[in-house]
Order: C-alpha cells, then structure tokens, then sequence
C-alpha cells in the first residue's frame, strides 16, 4: 500500500499573518506507508490564523475525505493534529466513532480545532496531520495509539452494539411505532439532560479560596458491576472537589487495569449534573481493594458568572478495562435506573440513530439498523 504523506498548498491562499493561513501553516498530512486508510481530497478554506504577542493563534478548520483501503470494515479514526510539539496548545485530536465504512468506501472527517504555536516557529513548522489509530469491525487496531484512542474508540463500539441490540430489540417486540415512541423519547432525554465536563488538577491544589466542607460519597450501584465502590469522600469548596478519596473493591474473578467513575452533582438547589467521567489506572486483583483519585482536584465549570455550589455527589462505575483487554460497560437496563435516566447522556449511537430518524425517518432509520 503506497504512503499517504502530502504537502496541499493548492487548497489555501497565500497571505500575511491575521488572514487564512499562511504558506508555514500549510498542513502536512503524514500517514505510513501501510496505513489502512488514505487520503482522497482536503480542504482548508476557513482556517485562519492570527499573531497573539509571541505566538499565532491558528483557527484550523478541515474537510477530509478519507478511504478506507483495508479488507475490514472501519468502526473508528482518531487523526492527531500538531501545530508544535512543545507548546501548550499546539497539538490536539480528532476521534470518529459510530462508523461502518466498508473496504474501497470513503468517508468525511471534519477537523475544527484552535491551536497555538510560537512565532518565531512560523518559517519552519506546518500543521501535521497524523493518524492514531483505527478500529476495525472485529475490534482489531491499527496505530500508535498515542492517546489510549483503542480504548476509546473500543469502549464507544461497544456501547454502540449494546444500543443498535437495544434498538433492534424493540422494533423485534413492539414493532415501527415502538421504535418511533422510543427515538422520540431519546430526543427529548437528550434535550433535557444538563451536562458539565470535569477537570482533573493533578496534585490536588486549589484555585479557589472558598470554606471547605468534608463530604461523604453516596454510591449508584450496578448489579452487574465487576467493581463495588465501598467508601469515599471528599472536601468541597464551591465548584471543586478537593483531594477525592475513593475506595473501590474488584468483585470479579479478573485483574482489573482500568476503571471509570461518573459524577453525579447536586447542587443547592438540587439540581442534578452529569460531570462526566473520571478514569483512573490501576492494576487490582480479584477481591482486592485500591483507593482511586487520591492525589487530585476535579473542577467544576461555572454556571454563568456564579461557581457551581456543590451539594453532594454520587458515584457510579461507567467503563472497566480488564487485564485481558475485555471491557465491562452498563447495561441498558443499569441506564434505565431513574437516578441515571435523569442526567445520562445517550450515548454517540444512539444519538447518531436518533439523528437519523429526525432528518430521514422511520424506514431510514430500520434500514439502517438491518445493515448490522
């Protein structure tokens, strides 16, 4: 398989600095010469960048069209995105899930990241564009794997099989008219479902000087969870949770690697959030106990001008890595719960089933699910 590495000067004009970007900005898209994808057209049109003091603000916008020139089909593609390598903010990532891209099919991947990169560099470094890795419908890999993209990408198709069984299960059962109450519902959950993302501070330190009060965990617990959280707590000040203790327990007769925990936050005036997901690597054998989060903040967004006024939280294991490889996620009768049916997300195939519902219909969108 020949190597996908082009230089596209064709696709930008050449201007000055605060326009599109300039002829040092021009991407370079780098695949290896066995690479399982390649590159069929690029284009860059509304990029732009920008000079902040020392360094260009560079706005990188791109339409890819890629192939897949493998034998398998694509479930997933993360591309890696690098302005420079040492600065903050010079690099960043793209991951496609819910794909069935068959072989010799192409397919769009759009790239809208803001990097920075330092001035002085401007001469000598293009954007590069680079591949992670790419997941396979038999869940094999192919990449680097530089940012743990197989788990991620492995994780989503699992949850994507889960929901398209789900799915396929109630039009079985219930027939169209099911299947169409339950996307409308999914729309509606995933309207109403207030979100925040969580930032880890590693280290622990806290960026706010509010009072502090200790807080005990409350736990959501899965009955079919290889992973019990047994105690924890934490001391809250304002929109942070400060030095995180949590003390989880393997029930399975597997070494566990890797474990995720979702956060469910309440507020003073009870309301509830979704704060995402918080990973945590650890190597815990079949009946063994390990404290998780220990040296850590997790950081709360704001709510308008206002920090969030953390309440309480609750726990739940959201994903295991086993030591094998194998992974555990809920079920969807654990997400039918009604504490998680409150705040839980869909997840990116059910939210792309439901998308295609609104914007083609019912007959879209059981064609679609009769192609697996």
């Amino acid at each position: 398989m020949r190597s996908s590495s082009f230089l596209l000067a064709s696709a930008l004009a050449l201007v000055p600095l605060n326009g599109v970007l300039s002829a040092a900005a021009l991407p370079k898209i780098d695949f290896p010469a066995d690479s399982p994808v390649d590159l069929i057209s690029a284009d860059y049109g509304e990029s732009n960048e920008t000079a902040r003091g020392g360094a260009l603000l560079l706005d990188f916008h791109a339409a890819l069209s890629l192939r897949n020139s493998s034998q398998r089909k694509i479930r997933g593609i993360t591309l890696l995105v690098s302005a420079q390598e040492v600065t903050p903010g010079g690099k960043g990532s793209v991951t496609i899930t819910s794909l069935n891209v068959g072989p010799q099919e192409t397919f769009p991947v759009r790239i809208d990241l803001r990097l920075l990169r330092p001035l002085q560099a401007s001469s000598g470094v293009p954007v590069e564009i680079g591949l992670d890795g790419v997941l396979f419908d038999d869940l094999s890999f192919y990449g680097p794997d530089k940012l743990s993209s197989r788990r991620t990408m492995t994780l989503s198709e699992w949850e994507a099989r889960r929901d398209r069984h789900y799915f396929k299960s109630v039009l079985a059962a219930g027939g169209p008219e099911r299947l169409r109450q339950e996307m409308l519902e999914s729309l509606t959950h995933e309207a109403d479902r207030p979100s925040l993302d969580v930032q880890v501070v590693r280290g622990g330190r806290a960026t706010n000087f509010e009072p502090e009060k200790q807080v005990q965990f409350a736990f959501l617990r899965l009955p079919d969870s290889p992973v019990e959280p047994v105690d924890g707590m934490a001391r809250i000040a304002g929109n942070e949770a400060r030095a995180p203790r949590l003390e989880v327990k393997n029930r399975s007769d597997r070494s566990i690697r890797y474990l995720e925990v979702g956060w469910i936050l309440h507020d003073q005036t009870g309301r509830e959030f979704l704060a995402g997901s918080v990973p945590a690597e650890l190597n815990l054998a079949p009946g063994q106990q390990s404290r998780i989060f220990e040296n850590a903040t997790l950081k709360f967004p704001r709510l308008g001008a206002q920090p969030l006024a953390i309440e309480s939280m609750t726990g739940f294991v959201s994903s295991v890595e086993f030591a094998d490889g194998t992974l555990w996620i809920p079920t969807r009768g654990d997400l039918g719960s009604p504490q998680l049916q409150r705040v839980m997300a869909p997840s990116d195939e059910e939210q792309r089933l439901a998308q295609i519902y609104r914007k083609k219909g019912l007959n879209a969108l059981i064609a679609e699910l009769n192609k697996f």
